[in-house]
Protein backbone atom coordinates (compact mmCIF):
# COMPACT_ATOMS: atom_id res chain seq x y z
CA UNK A 1 0.00 0.00 0.00
CA UNK A 2 1.29 3.46 -0.89
CA UNK A 3 2.29 5.66 2.03
CA UNK A 4 1.35 9.28 2.64
CA UNK A 5 3.63 11.59 4.62
CA UNK A 6 3.06 15.02 6.12
CA UNK A 7 6.20 17.17 6.06
CA UNK A 8 5.92 19.70 8.90
CA UNK A 9 8.06 22.82 8.54
CA UNK A 10 8.50 25.46 11.22
CA UNK A 11 8.95 28.91 9.67
CA UNK A 12 12.36 30.61 9.60
CA UNK A 13 13.66 33.23 12.02
CA UNK A 14 11.91 36.58 11.66
CA UNK A 15 11.88 40.19 12.83
CA UNK A 16 10.20 39.37 16.14
CA UNK A 17 9.47 42.11 18.66
CA UNK A 18 11.55 41.62 21.84
CA UNK A 19 9.87 40.19 24.96
CA UNK A 20 6.60 39.85 23.03
CA UNK A 21 5.05 36.37 23.28
CA UNK A 22 2.33 36.82 20.69
CA UNK A 23 3.01 34.49 17.77
CA UNK A 24 0.62 36.49 15.58
CA UNK A 25 3.20 39.17 14.84
CA UNK A 26 3.02 40.26 11.17
CA UNK A 27 6.74 40.74 10.51
CA UNK A 28 8.72 39.05 7.69
CA UNK A 29 11.67 36.68 7.76
CA UNK A 30 15.05 38.18 8.48
CA UNK A 31 18.17 37.23 6.52
CA UNK A 32 18.86 34.33 8.89
CA UNK A 33 15.33 33.02 8.36
CA UNK A 34 15.69 33.20 4.59
CA UNK A 35 18.93 31.22 4.79
CA UNK A 36 17.30 28.67 7.11
CA UNK A 37 14.47 28.22 4.61
CA UNK A 38 16.86 27.65 1.71
CA UNK A 39 18.86 25.12 3.71
CA UNK A 40 15.74 23.36 4.98
CA UNK A 41 14.32 23.17 1.49
CA UNK A 42 17.50 21.48 0.30
CA UNK A 43 17.28 18.97 3.17
CA UNK A 44 13.69 18.11 2.21
CA UNK A 45 14.63 17.94 -1.47
CA UNK A 46 17.32 15.37 -0.66
CA UNK A 47 14.98 13.37 1.58
CA UNK A 48 12.27 13.16 -1.07
CA UNK A 49 14.75 12.31 -3.82
CA UNK A 50 16.31 9.48 -1.79
CA UNK A 51 12.93 8.03 -0.83
CA UNK A 52 11.54 8.20 -4.37
CA UNK A 53 8.35 9.85 -3.13
CA UNK A 54 6.07 12.19 -5.06
CA UNK A 55 5.77 15.71 -3.66
CA UNK A 56 2.23 17.06 -3.89
CA UNK A 57 2.18 20.52 -5.53
CA UNK A 58 -0.25 22.15 -3.06
CA UNK A 59 1.47 23.42 0.09
CA UNK A 60 -0.56 24.38 3.18
CA UNK A 61 0.77 27.38 5.10
CA UNK A 62 -0.12 29.47 8.09
CA UNK A 63 -1.46 32.84 6.96
CA UNK A 64 1.27 34.70 8.90
CA UNK A 65 3.85 36.30 6.63
CA UNK A 66 6.91 34.48 7.95
CA UNK A 67 5.27 31.12 7.30
CA UNK A 68 4.11 32.08 3.80
CA UNK A 69 7.59 33.38 2.93
CA UNK A 70 9.10 30.11 4.16
CA UNK A 71 6.64 28.15 2.04
CA UNK A 72 7.51 30.32 -0.98
CA UNK A 73 11.23 29.58 -0.63
CA UNK A 74 10.48 25.85 -0.28
CA UNK A 75 8.23 25.99 -3.34
CA UNK A 76 10.97 27.58 -5.45
CA UNK A 77 13.54 24.94 -4.44
CA UNK A 78 11.20 21.94 -4.68
CA UNK A 79 9.48 22.84 -7.95
CA UNK A 80 11.45 20.22 -9.90
CA UNK A 81 9.91 17.49 -7.72
CA UNK A 82 6.27 18.36 -8.40
CA UNK A 83 4.02 17.54 -11.33
CA UNK A 84 2.80 21.15 -11.50
CA UNK A 85 3.97 24.55 -10.29
CA UNK A 86 3.66 24.47 -6.48
CA UNK A 87 0.77 26.50 -5.11
CA UNK A 88 0.57 27.83 -1.55
CA UNK A 89 -2.77 27.80 0.25
CA UNK A 90 -2.91 29.88 3.45
CA UNK A 91 -5.01 28.88 6.46
CA UNK A 92 -5.86 30.54 9.76
CA UNK A 93 -6.04 27.05 11.26
CA UNK A 94 -2.26 26.60 11.00
CA UNK A 95 -1.42 29.68 13.10
CA UNK A 96 0.39 29.48 16.41
CA UNK A 97 -1.41 29.86 19.77
CA UNK A 98 -3.33 33.14 19.89
CA UNK A 99 -3.36 35.45 22.90
CA UNK A 100 -6.47 37.30 21.74
CA UNK A 101 -6.86 40.95 22.69
CA UNK A 102 -3.40 40.87 24.31
CA UNK A 103 -1.69 40.26 20.97
CA UNK A 104 1.64 41.99 20.39
CA UNK A 105 1.93 43.37 23.91
CA UNK A 106 5.13 42.69 25.83
CA UNK A 107 5.25 40.17 28.65
CA UNK A 108 5.35 42.98 31.20
CA UNK A 109 2.34 44.70 29.60
CA UNK A 110 0.31 41.47 29.51
CA UNK A 111 1.01 40.73 33.16
CA UNK A 112 0.20 44.34 34.06
CA UNK A 113 -3.15 44.15 32.26
CA UNK A 114 -4.07 40.98 34.12
CA UNK A 115 -2.94 42.41 37.46
CA UNK A 116 -5.16 45.48 36.97
CA UNK A 117 -8.23 43.48 35.93
CA UNK A 118 -10.30 42.65 39.05
CA UNK A 119 -12.05 39.83 37.23
CA UNK A 120 -8.98 37.62 36.79
CA UNK A 121 -6.06 36.21 38.73
CA UNK A 122 -2.40 36.82 38.00
CA UNK A 123 -1.06 34.18 35.58
CA UNK A 124 1.19 31.33 36.77
CA UNK A 125 4.93 31.86 36.48
CA UNK A 126 5.15 29.44 33.55
CA UNK A 127 2.12 30.77 31.69
CA UNK A 128 3.89 31.18 28.33
CA UNK A 129 4.90 27.49 28.18
CA UNK A 130 2.01 25.97 30.17
CA UNK A 131 0.11 23.76 27.73
CA UNK A 132 -3.17 24.00 29.62
CA UNK A 133 -3.21 27.69 30.54
CA UNK A 134 -5.34 30.11 28.55
CA UNK A 135 -5.02 33.84 29.17
CA UNK A 136 -8.40 34.79 30.67
CA UNK A 137 -9.31 37.50 28.18
CA UNK A 138 -11.19 37.65 24.90
CA UNK A 139 -9.92 35.59 22.00
CA UNK A 140 -7.08 33.78 23.79
CA UNK A 141 -6.47 30.05 23.53
CA UNK A 142 -4.22 27.55 25.25
CA UNK A 143 -1.35 25.75 23.57
CA UNK A 144 -3.37 22.53 23.68
CA UNK A 145 -6.32 24.25 22.02
CA UNK A 146 -4.03 25.60 19.29
CA UNK A 147 -2.61 22.11 18.79
CA UNK A 148 -6.09 20.64 18.50
CA UNK A 149 -6.91 23.22 15.82
CA UNK A 150 -3.76 22.39 13.86
CA UNK A 151 -4.29 18.64 14.27
CA UNK A 152 -7.79 19.02 12.87
CA UNK A 153 -6.45 20.78 9.80
CA UNK A 154 -3.74 18.16 9.24
CA UNK A 155 -6.20 15.30 9.57
CA UNK A 156 -8.79 16.90 7.30
CA UNK A 157 -6.25 17.88 4.66
CA UNK A 158 -4.64 14.44 4.53
CA UNK A 159 -7.95 12.60 4.52
CA UNK A 160 -9.16 14.68 1.57
CA UNK A 161 -6.35 13.49 -0.70
CA UNK A 162 -7.37 10.90 -3.31
CA UNK A 163 -5.85 7.43 -3.35
CA UNK A 164 -2.67 6.91 -5.34
CA UNK A 165 -0.29 4.03 -6.03
CA UNK A 166 2.84 6.08 -5.23
CA UNK A 167 4.28 7.22 -1.91
CA UNK A 168 3.51 10.93 -1.51
CA UNK A 169 4.53 13.88 0.63
CA UNK A 170 2.36 16.89 1.48
CA UNK A 171 3.99 20.01 2.88
CA UNK A 172 2.66 22.04 5.84
CA UNK A 173 4.38 25.24 7.00
CA UNK A 174 3.47 26.62 10.39
CA UNK A 175 4.71 27.08 13.93
CA UNK A 176 6.70 24.95 16.33
CA UNK A 177 4.60 24.87 19.50
CA UNK A 178 1.33 24.40 17.59
CA UNK A 179 2.85 21.54 15.56
CA UNK A 180 4.21 19.85 18.71
CA UNK A 181 0.85 20.09 20.46
CA UNK A 182 -0.86 18.85 17.29
CA UNK A 183 1.47 15.84 17.33
CA UNK A 184 0.25 15.11 20.86
CA UNK A 185 -3.39 15.22 19.75
CA UNK A 186 -2.54 12.94 16.83
CA UNK A 187 -0.94 10.39 19.15
CA UNK A 188 2.59 10.95 17.84
CA UNK A 189 3.99 12.50 21.04
CA UNK A 190 3.26 11.73 24.68
CA UNK A 191 2.27 14.77 26.72
CA UNK A 192 5.59 14.78 28.58
CA UNK A 193 7.50 14.97 25.29
CA UNK A 194 5.92 18.26 24.19
CA UNK A 195 8.23 20.40 26.32
CA UNK A 196 11.22 18.08 25.95
CA UNK A 197 11.33 18.35 22.16
CA UNK A 198 11.66 21.32 19.87
CA UNK A 199 11.38 22.03 16.14
CA UNK A 200 14.34 23.75 14.54
CA UNK A 201 13.61 26.52 12.08
CA UNK A 202 12.84 25.12 8.62
CA UNK A 203 14.05 21.57 9.35
CA UNK A 204 11.45 19.09 8.04
CA UNK A 205 9.72 16.63 10.36
CA UNK A 206 8.07 13.76 8.50
CA UNK A 207 4.94 12.12 9.88
CA UNK A 208 3.47 8.99 8.34
CA UNK A 209 -0.22 9.65 7.94
CA UNK A 210 -2.53 7.69 10.20
CA UNK A 211 -5.28 8.17 7.63
CA UNK A 212 -6.00 5.08 5.53
CA UNK A 213 -5.50 6.17 1.91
Amino acid sequence: MARLFAALIRHGDYHQLPDTPSAHQPWPLNSTGERQAREGAQVLHDMITRSDCTLLPCFDSSRLLRAWQTARIFADRLADLTSAVPQIESYDELAERGVGCLANLTIAQIESVLHQDPRVSDPPADWKANSHYRLPLQGAESLLEAGERVAGHLSHSMAALPADEHDRVKLFVGHGAAFRHAAYHLGVLAFGQIRQLSMYHCQPVMLLSLIHI
